[in-house]
């Protein structure tokens, strides 16, 4: 008995409860199973005893269960679903949810993926699973561009912003007005993508006009009527003029005649049937700003007087190059009266630069030499000299156009010397001063005809005349 206590008080122990490990190592300890059960009967069985006796009894248990599990956890997994009982057992492997478990919990089966592995994420479906039409797609590895038929491509071109378009437009309209050109505008813009800004072409190009020439004018109004029902509608050329009323406080400060202008612009487009005729009848008594008000009454006016079926076609006059010589003629002879009056140089070249007669600049020089031929004094002659200086260094005037002029006054010379005696002496004082001012050449002044010098002879002679 002594024995018993001291190996019982030696043995391990937690809080007076043994360990499942420890029960497993001892159970074939120094007391089996019969002697356990000779001591329970004779009553000599301490509750430590049996307290180890019972943690033994729980491991067998526990490990015969995993072992009948593993084993048939089918058939097990079937019975409790049929009775509805699950194991209470939270060591039990049935016990345990398996979330991340395929197979089938309901017993059935033969543990295989569920849905026939056309569930969830990533699978590829069932056997014999018919799929929708796709089209193919070019990133793909297996693409084949040869067994897709016929590729098309298409170029695809970006709307143009605000900032790029004044850029883009405003060198299409300066080579517009050297050209003349409406077809080729057409196709310029064909290849723009102006988007919802197309309206802004009209308005940009009346603008440049603006500052301008008639004869720039007058491109842009042939311009906007070829384009009209081709690139642009009559909704955008409305946009663009009530876009053009509204600034006009600010053209203004630029040109001072814009709201007659613009008046004549609305007008023109009225007649060749770009502007609708209702445009000026959506302003009546809606406008406010002055300048706009007189734009509007101008067009008005100019409509008025013209039937509706004509085309208002010398609202800017007739270009340069278009009008009669004799009017040209007469427009030169005034300017260079104008001249010598005021002696403005400036004024001079602006008026000649209306004119907008580069080929027939000749003419000037040669009614600039008759005039200093027949004028008397040596003013006309140094003012026409300064003249004909200042055109030569700006450029109006080039070489040939300057030759020319003083070619036809050489070739009508004896003509001239008829109406003024002294033609030749003046003619050749002033050739040798324009020499001097670099406006002629060596050569030009060379070919200037002279008259040879007649002296009488002594009377032996008999009157004759030697030249």
């Amino acid at each position: 008995m002594a024995t018993e206590i001291e190996a019982w008080i030696t043995g391990p122990k937690n809080d007076g409860v043994f360990s499942l490990e420890q029960g497993k190592g001892e159970e074939d300890g120094p007391y089996g199973s019969e002697d356990l059960n000779e001591l329970e009967v004779n009553g000599n069985w301490t509750p430590q005893e049996k307290a180890l006796h019972e943690a033994r009894l729980k491991a067998k248990a526990k490990r015969r269960l995993r072992k009948s599990s593993s084993r048939d956890s089918n058939r097990e997994s079937f019975s409790d679903s049929v009775s509805g009982e699950l194991s209470t057992d939270p060591h039990s492997p049935k016990g345990k949810n398996a979330v991340n478990d395929r197979k089938s919990r309901t017993g059935k089966g033969r543990g295989l993926p569920k849905k026939g592995g056309a569930g969830g994420k990533g699978v590829w479906g069932a056997a014999g699973m018919v799929y929708e039409v796709e089209e193919p797609d070019a990133k793909d590895p297996n693409y084949d561009e040869s067994s897709q038929g016929d590729t098309v491509y298409a170029t695809v071109v970006p709307e143009l912003d605000e900032r790029e378009l004044e850029k883009t437009i405003n060198p299409i309209v300066q080579e517009y007005f050297e050209h003349g050109d409406t077809k080729e505008v057409e196709m310029l813009l064909k290849e723009l993508n102006l988007g919802h800004h197309k309206y802004e072409f009209s308005s940009l190009a009346v603008s440049l006009s603006l500052e301008g020439k008639a004869s720039h004018r007058e491109l842009t109004s042939r311009l906007l009527s070829d384009l009209s029902g081709k690139v642009l509608s009559e909704k955008d050329m409305s946009r663009a003029f009530d876009k053009m009323l509204k600034e006009l406080p600010d053209l203004i400060l630029d040109t001072p005649e814009a709201p007659q202008m613009l008046g004549q612009f609305i007008a023109r487009a009225i007649a060749d049937h770009a502007l609708p005729m209702s445009f000026l009848d959506c302003y009546k008594g809606k406008v406010d700003c002055d300048h706009a008000r007189a734009a509007l009454d101008r067009a008005s006016v100019l409509l008025s007087m013209k039937r509706k079926i004509m085309r208002l076609d010398n609202v800017w006059g007739v270009g340069g190059g278009q009008r009669p010589v004799k009017h040209l003629i007469k427009e030169m002879n005034l300017l260079l009266k104008e001249y010598l009056v005021s002696g403005e140089l400036s004024e001079a070249e602006h008026c000649l630069r209306d004119l907008e007669v580069p080929h027939f600049h000749h003419e000037l020089v040669y009614e600039a030499v008759v005039m200093v031929l027949e004028s008397t004094g040596d003013t006309a002659l140094q003012m026409m000299v300064k003249l004909l200086k200042a055109f030569w260094q700006t450029g109006l005037i080039t070489l040939d156009q300057m030759n020319r002029g003083f070619q036809r006054v050489y070739d009508e010379l004896p003509e001239i010397n008829l109406d003024v005696p002294h033609a030749h002496s003046i003619m050749e004082t002033f050739v040798d001063l324009c020499y001097k001012e670099s406006v002629i050449t060596k050569q030009l002044r060379d070919s200037c005809p002279t008259r040879g010098r007649k002296r009488f002879v002594s009377e032996g002679d008999g009157g004759i005349v030697k030249s």
